[in-house]
């Protein structure tokens, strides 16, 4: 069976382009019938809090990824330690005592005279004797994986034909000091005792990727049984590279400020793709998405077309799928009245203060038009025709077209001066409140301070 996986950092809230990597695994997974594995990468217990394992896993399950099976790297400890006695019995793993202060040294000395800055494997001359000296006197050894003397190479799903030179990469540091295996030896551990076939993962890993396929060939694997895929690089609008864990851009943030996650995964699993987004259940998108669709050149995470994209949704769902979020008190007639001009949930607290708190009058120079509109006001009760009827008594009145009456109108019962539609709005908001937000611009006292403003 078809096996992907997904690893999220757990050293903060999943950003967009770590939720476009998992969704990718995903959807990829689902639409071969194959199997999704969450590994977690909870070795480092200081860099792993078990809080930000929740907080991971509640916003992939809040995008709507449900996992088949879950990898905790802390459980592998007997795996891996049977693994690197393997390897060090070949000859793959050499211990090193060099300090980071004498490798920036030797890094300094190769940049004056020109050379690359390739580790030069001088801990491979170690004797036994310096071995144990060097441990008499309280250093502990770090270990190293000898890197093969050839080009990898593998057939991408986006990027094509792809190959890393091994001679032109450091051997990889992969177990610390305190004996802790690092990820980028433990990632493939996990992937072979998984059985993981197809992998999709950030291209900024594609070196690490040339990497793991010399470490499973140490192991005996058969690296060309795994399916590669490596997507480019999301920048923002000004065409950056997108900071990994930048809080504007993380899963959590966007949640809070009102985006819905069908909106966020369609403009995720359709960014870089000819594709338009289009918002459908996963079990319809998974059958739609091909990763081989993906363009190879990075491509910008625009907010206004995810807006635009929100919008689109939020404007389709019923009160049921939103009444838990709003405002307390809000009604579905409120719903169904401001639906169609959110890009966000979040701003139907702002209308629900139109209808039913209070707000900042704006100034108005429409004092003579207020007054009609005052006197105009239908009694109670009110029925959905209420602005059609005020409006039509309020032209008769003046003369001025219904039209011209809109905006001044507006700016005085919701302070904006674009929204829903009053014939909405206005049975929302009431008599008794249109009546004293009228007030604000007719009463004596705002009529000497607007006669002061003009002077």
């Amino acid at each position: 069976m078809m096996r992907s996986r997904f690893a999220p950092p757990l050293t903060g809230h999943l950003s967009v382009g770590s939720a476009r990597i998992a969704l990718a695994n995903y959807l990829h997974a689902r639409r071969y019938g194959g199997r999704m594995l969450l590994r977690l990468d909870d070795n480092d217990r200081e860099r792993s809090k078990p809080e930000m394992i929740d907080a991971v896993t509640a916003d992939l399950r809040w995008l709507g990824i449900e996992c088949d099976e879950t990898i905790r790297q802390s459980e592998h400890v007997a795996l891996y330690s049977e693994s690197i006695e393997r390897l060090k019995r070949a000859g793959r793993l050499y211990p090193c005592f060099e300090s980071e202060d004498e490798l920036r040294s030797k890094r300094d000395q190769r940049r004056k005279r020109g050379e690359p800055g390739v580790y030069d494997r001088a801990m491979l001359k170690l004797t036994p004797a310096q071995r144990t000296a060097a441990e008499a006197g309280g250093k502990r050894p770090y270990w190293r994986f000898l890197l093969s003397d050839r080009t990898v190479e593998w057939h991408d799903m986006v990027l094509g034909r792809r190959s890393v030179k091994l001679p032109s990469v450091s051997d990889p540091v992969v177990i610390g000091v305190d004996g802790t295996p690092l990820p980028l030896l433990t990632a493939v551990l996990d992937d072979i005792a998984a059985g993981v076939t197809d992998l999709i993962r950030n291209d900024s890993q594609v070196t690490a990727t040339g990497i793991a396929i010399d470490i499973l060939t140490a192991l005996d694997a058969d690296p060309s049984r795994l399916r590669l895929a490596h997507l480019p690089p999301l920048t923002d609008a000004g065409e950056h590279r997108l900071a990994r864990r930048m809080d504007a851009r993380t899963v959590r943030s966007l949640r809070r400020d009102g985006v819905e996650p069908s909106a966020l995964v369609a403009y995720l699993t359709r960014l870089g793709s000819p594709d338009p987004p289009e918002p459908m259940p996963m079990d319809r998108l998974s059958g739609s998405f091909d990763v081989a669709r993906i363009m190879p050149a990075p491509v910008a995470f625009e907010a206004k077309a995810l807006l635009a994209l929100n919008r689109r949704v939020l404007r389709e769902l019923d009160f049921q799928a939103v009444a838990g979020r709003l405002p307390s008190g809000a009604t579905e007639a409120f719903w169904m009245a401001i639906r169609g001009n959110l890009e966000l949930l979040s701003e139907a607290r702002g209308w629900w203060d139109v209808v039913a708190g209070t707000i900042v009058p704006p100034e108005i120079d429409e004092h003579e038009l207020l007054v009609a509109a005052l006197h105009a006001l239908p009694p109670e009760p009110w029925n959905d025709a209420v602005w059609q009827d005020w409006t039509a008594a309020l032209s008769r009145a003046t003369g001025r077209q219904s039209g011209a009456l809109t905006l001044p109108l507006r700016l005085a019962l919701t302070g904006e001066d674009r929204g829903p539609d009053l014939h909405d709005l206005l049975p929302l908001i009431g008599r008794a409140r249109a009546v004293n937000r009228l007030h604000e611009y007719t009463s004596p006292v705002k009529r000497e301070r607007s006669a002061r403003s003009s002077g």
